[in-house]
C-alpha cells in the first residue's frame, strides 16, 4: 500500500488505528464511521493505494471500492433496512473530511421518508454494545 504518512484511513488500514470492520479483503476495508449520520453507517477505503479523492484514483481501485460499497449495501438490505444512501464527498470545500477516497453508505430505515439529513455524528450510538449489534448484523449478512 502506498501510505501517505499521517493519513488517518491509511493508518486504519495497516491496523495501527482500531476500527469496527465490516468487511475486509486484500483490496478494500469497510467499517463502521465514529460519527454516524445514521446506525449502521459504514465507511470503505481502498488498502491498496492511497489517494486523496475520486480523480485521483486509478480506475481499477474505483472498481473494488464500488464493488466493496456494493457488498456493504448488500447486507444492509439482507439486513432489513430500508434502502440505503452511497455518498463519496472530494476535496475539503466538496465535504471531505478525511483526504483519502473513501465512499459512505448509509443505510435508512423502512418507512423514513425526507432526505438524508447529512451532519456528522447526528444519530449516534447509545454505547459501544449498540456499535458492536449493528456491526454484527451487518456483517452476518455480508
Amino acid at each position: 500500500m502506498d501510505v501517505a504518512m499521517d493519513c488517518l484511513f491509511c493508518k486504519i488500514a495497516k491496523g495501527d488505528i482500531p476500527s469496527v470492520k465490516i468487511y475486509e479483503d486484500e483490496n478494500i476495508l469497510a467499517f463502521l464511521d465514529i460519527s454516524p449520520v445514521e446506525k449502521g453507517h459504514t465507511l470503505v477505503i481502498s488498502k491498496r493505494a492511497h489517494s486523496e479523492a475520486l480523480i485521483d484514483t486509478p480506475p481499477d481501485i474505483l472498481a473494488e471500492l464500488l464493488a466493496g460499497a456494493k457488498k456493504v449495501g448488500e447486507a444492509m438490505m439482507k439486513a432489513g433496512f430500508g434502502g440505503f444512501n452511497v455518498i463519496q464527498n472530494n476535496y475539503r470545500d466538496g465535504g471531505q473530511a478525511v483526504p483519502h477516497i473513501h465512499f459512505h453508505i448509509i443505510p435508512r430505515a423502512k418507512g423514513r421518508k425526507g432526505p438524508l439529513e447529512w451532519r456528522s455524528g447526528a444519530n449516534p450510538y447509545r454505547d459501544d454494545a449498540e456499535r458492536d449489534e449493528f456491526a454484527a448484523l451487518l456483517r452476518k449478512n455480508i
